[in-house]
């Protein structure tokens, strides 16, 4: 092969040309590439330190919570809620506070929701069960039945109803299911809904005939029927 094909080989390789204009563009847009590259390296290092913090405060927050549960646990609620300066211990209300986008406060939602309505405060109750990131499946289900049974002491029985219905196909079951639905007949009976407390109760009767709530939704249909 002559010198001058192989010069003309390389004048017009590939990877020659690329490197030549990405050279160009560099030495024409030298500050902008920096800056790219440096706004890279930031953010790559912030997603670095945010995973750390983040696992940190996880971890604190969860630490905390065996302090909060315990006293839940032995039903000092007012405890569980606020911690004991005497006891040098936090509540929930504090984990949620101070570590607000943990999954353990998260949990402390759940359990100050029902701290608060032990205590006799369904309002309160309300306002941290609303802010609840309810679990997918069966975990799921307890939560939103219990935020209908604050809306049912709340007088709130058609937001009621409509919870006990979510619970009872939030994760299908022979156990979990025909509760809820029962409990969604009632609250809608309660609102002077009839016509859906008849669907639930006799959904209960048709597709859970073993379960435990079929007296129940027998007898509310029978109570249906005579108010007609």
């Amino acid at each position: 092969m002559s010198k001058k094909q192989v010069k003309e080989e390389l004048e017009h390789d590939v990877l020659l040309d690329t490197f030549s204009k990405a050279q160009s563009f560099y030495d024409s847009n030298k500050n902008a590439v920096i800056g790219a590259a440096i706004a890279l390296i930031v953010i790559i290092g912030g997603s670095v330190g945010y995973y750390y913090y983040s696992t940190s405060q996880e971890n604190q927050a969860q630490q905390l919570m065996g302090q909060a549960t315990q006293a839940y646990l032995q039903g000092n609620f007012q405890k569980a809620l606020t911690g004991s300066e005497a006891d040098f211990t936090v509540g929930f209300q504090q984990i949620i506070n101070n570590y607000s986008m943990t999954d353990a406060a998260n949990l402390a939602r759940y359990y100050a929701a029902v701290s608060e309505f032990k205590l006799g405060n369904p309002q309160e109750a309300l306002s941290y069960i609303q802010e609840y990131e309810v679990p997918e499946g069966i975990m799921g289900v307890g939560p939103i039945s219990f935020n209908g049974v604050i809306h049912t002491e709340l007088g709130n029985h058609a937001q009621a109803a409509e919870l006990y219905v979510k619970a009872a196909e939030w994760d299908v079951n022979e156990s979990t299911t025909p509760y809820n639905y029962l409990e969604a007949a009632k609250a809608f009976h309660d609102v002077g809904n009839s016509a859906k407390a008849e669907e639930y109760a006799q959904k209960i009767i048709d597709e859970y005939d073993n379960s435990s709530q079929v007296t129940d939704a027998q007898k509310l249909l029978g109570l249906l029927a005579t108010a007609k």
